[in-house]
């Protein structure tokens, strides 16, 4: 394929941000995209200039004029239509959370084996060469041994209609912003956690969730993510030699992202060349659906960031550690520790 055609199921807001990344990229381009509102569907795509729009996701997905799938819809509906998208065919970057639960993520993988496609959990800040940088200087030895991971994501939301704060729509910070945390503690570890042991403050979902995670390596990470408190967005490895921080881990930056390195009083930062995550991470997996290799995270990485998740929400409702490796039957969808 010589332009690979993106199409994008939903009019939610990320996918701007997306459709941004794909018109930086000289692989892709904006093809499609899908509403349950065809006013709304054609409203955004004039608005965005995309050629086709579709009142119904069926539609688009049998439509044969494009050839990958964005699925940017409710937390709830990821894994139904992330299949969908398979069956038909089509490969499929889906946005975090990428399931409900790990269960779920395992039926869409299994899926995406069976048709041979491509799959993955658009976690696009880890495609930021910034993280490149981080990995090189905890190999090098520049903290130390390191021995705790710290991050937190939170700002305020007080609209109780928006989709985050629905059950239903398995919303929540845990599974809004700290399916972030978990997906960094994870990929600094490089190995899965043990142990969660959780609390939340419970509204309708889950409002504010502290965790912490025991890895097998002797490592530590502890995580806040919520809907209640003033934006937070930061990271901190700490090792037996220094410290190291990333004020913003999340979104890095296009033009630099900033490192600090704190050893005692002396503190050194380093900046690193920006870069539009998004791009990477569509051009990443247009390289996959070309080569019919792995993108750089394959999708079994998203199950194992649901079996963590999993494991949190086991906690709450049990008040008490829980062994990610022991937790077996999905969550249902409804809030924390229901």
């Amino acid at each position: 394929m010589s332009n690979l055609r993106w199409g994008i199921l939903s009019t939610a807001r990320i996918g701007k941000s997306v459709i941004k990344g794909i018109g930086l990229s000289n692989a892709c381009c904006m093809q499609a995209v899908a509403s349950r509102e065809k006013a709304r569907a054609i409203e955004w795509a004039k608005e965005h200039g995309i050629p086709r729009a579709f009142g119904s996701y069926e539609e688009l997905l049998g439509s044969g004029e494009v050839d990958a799938i964005y699925n940017p819809l409710p937390n709830s509906m990821h894994a139904e239509w992330t299949i969908k998208a398979l069956e038909a065919g089509l490969p499929v970057l889906c946005e975090k959370p990428f399931a409900v639960s790990a269960d779920e993520a395992r039926k869409a993988v299994k899926t995406a084996r069976k048709k041979q496609l491509p799959l993955a959990e658009a976690f696009m800040y880890r495609y930021h060469p910034v993280y490149d940088r981080v990995r090189e200087l905890v190999d090098e030895g520049a903290i130390g041994e390191l021995v705790t991971i710290r991050s937190t994501f939170s700002f305020p939301l007080n609209d109780p209609e928006n989709i985050r704060m629905k059950p239903e729509l398995a919303g929540g910070a845990l599974m809004d912003v700290g399916c972030y945390c978990v997906n960094f503690s994870r990929m600094m570890a490089r190995c899965e956690p043990a142990c969660a042991t959780a609390f939340v403050r419970q509204g309708a979902v889950d409002k504010t969730t502290i965790a912490c995670l025991e890895f097998p390596n002797s490592l530590l990470a502890y995580f806040e993510c919520s809907f209640e408190t003033h934006t937070r967005m930061r990271a901190v490895l700490e090792g037996t030699g220094g410290t190291l921080i990333l004020p913003s881990p999340w979104f890095p930056g296009e033009v630099r992202a900033e490192i600090i390195l704190r050893h005692g009083d002396a503190e050194k930062r380093e900046y690193v060349t920006g870069a539009n995550t998004y791009q990477l991470e569509v051009e990443d997996f247009v390289h996959a659906c070309r080569t019919h290799q792995p993108t750089r995270w394959p999708a079994e990485d998203a199950i194992a960031n649901m079996a963590v998740i999993d494991a949190i929400y086991r906690s709450v409702k049990e008040r008490g550690p829980v062994s990610v490796a022991n937790v077996q039957a999905a969550r249902p969808s409804g809030k924390a520790g229901a």
